[in-house]
């Protein structure tokens, strides 16, 4: 047996590093193959360095990460592409049998919810860095500072103030519990063709994001949505719940078990505000998504 060389060592350490690293570099891009790429620049910094030099590899790792991500977002910010709101962002589909329990908080939190996705993509690249690192992955400021530049004082700050903005898009399992309750009640009254339940489900300013085939669509408040619902009700179909990003939702297929989308909802104050749906085929099949009922 040849024994492993430096080489290998080193790239065997870096895997056990690997899913780490891109958990931190999506919730830093939003992106599952922004975060890819930038872990792999990452490794090809580090197969650059004398590893030996090199203290504790998963901090090194993390700061190196967090540099490219922050250089990511500023690059984005100086040439700006198309619009998060017409950019789907990465989505995450699990079973959801409507009793969520507080054992699911692990399996929820490896999920960056829709809600989450939008705030933290108005944070500024330092703010998103500080509060990623130490919020979701608790690294101390004093190693964070550098990253950006910043004493720790400072870095802390920044992390506060993202802190502020983004409050309010966890949801606990209680919460999780009441949400799926006004999803379910929506889907009753989709079901029924019931206009005027519709509009009381629906808060007067929502959202409806639909990904077809054809492009984005967007709808606008509550009649709106509510009329494009009961049009669609005619069709035979049959809804599965499920976990979008952490958002209460639903799987759909035709009766002849064909998948025809997924949607997620976002509710507040017992309302539904934003709706994203994807009936898209290109794009559901990228998806890994829970099977059909039958």
């Amino acid at each position: 047996m040849v024994a492993a060389g430096p080489d290998d060592v080193l790239a065997g350490a870096f895997e056990e590093q690997r899913g780490r690293l891109v958990a931190v570099a999506y919730r830093m891009l939003g992106s599952r193959a922004d975060a890819e790429d930038a872990v792999q620049e990452a490794w090809l910094r580090l197969a650059r360095q004398d590893a030996a030099e090199i203290g504790n590899l998963g901090g090194w790792l993390t700061t190196v990460v967090g540099r490219i991500c922050v250089d990511v977002l500023r690059s984005r910010q100086a040439r700006p592409e198309e619009s998060y709101e017409e950019r789907l962002p990465e989505i995450t589909v699990a079973e959801d049998g409507g009793g969520a329990s507080l054992e699911d908080d692990s399996l929820l939190a490896e999920s960056v919810g829709l809600a989450l996705l939008v705030v933290l993509d108005t944070l500024g690249p330092a703010e998103r860095l500080a509060f990623v690192l130490h919020d979701m992955f608790g690294v101390p400021f004093a190693e964070i500072g550098p990253v950006v530049g910043k004493s720790a004082d400072a870095t802390k700050t920044l992390a506060s103030r993202a802190r502020r903005k983004v409050r309010g898009t966890y949801r606990p399992a209680d919460e999780r519990r009441r949400q799926r309750e006004v999803v379910d009640a929506f889907l009753a009254a989709a079901r029924e063709g019931d206009f005027e339940g519709l509009v009381r489900i629906l808060d007067p300013g929502v959202t409806w994001r639909s990904y077809t085939a054809r492009g984005v669509v967007v709808r606008v408040g509550a009649e709106e949505v509510a009329a494009r619902v009961r049009h669609g009700a005619r069709a035979s179909v049959t809804a599965r719940p499920a976990l979008v990003n952490g958002e209460a939702g639903l799987v759909t297929w035709n009766r002849a078990g064909k998948l025809l989308g997924i949607m997620s909802c976002t509710v507040v104050d017992g309302r539904i505000t934003e709706m994203l749906s994807v009936s898209d085929p290109s794009r559901l099949a990228t998806m890994t998504l829970p099977s059909h009922p039958g």
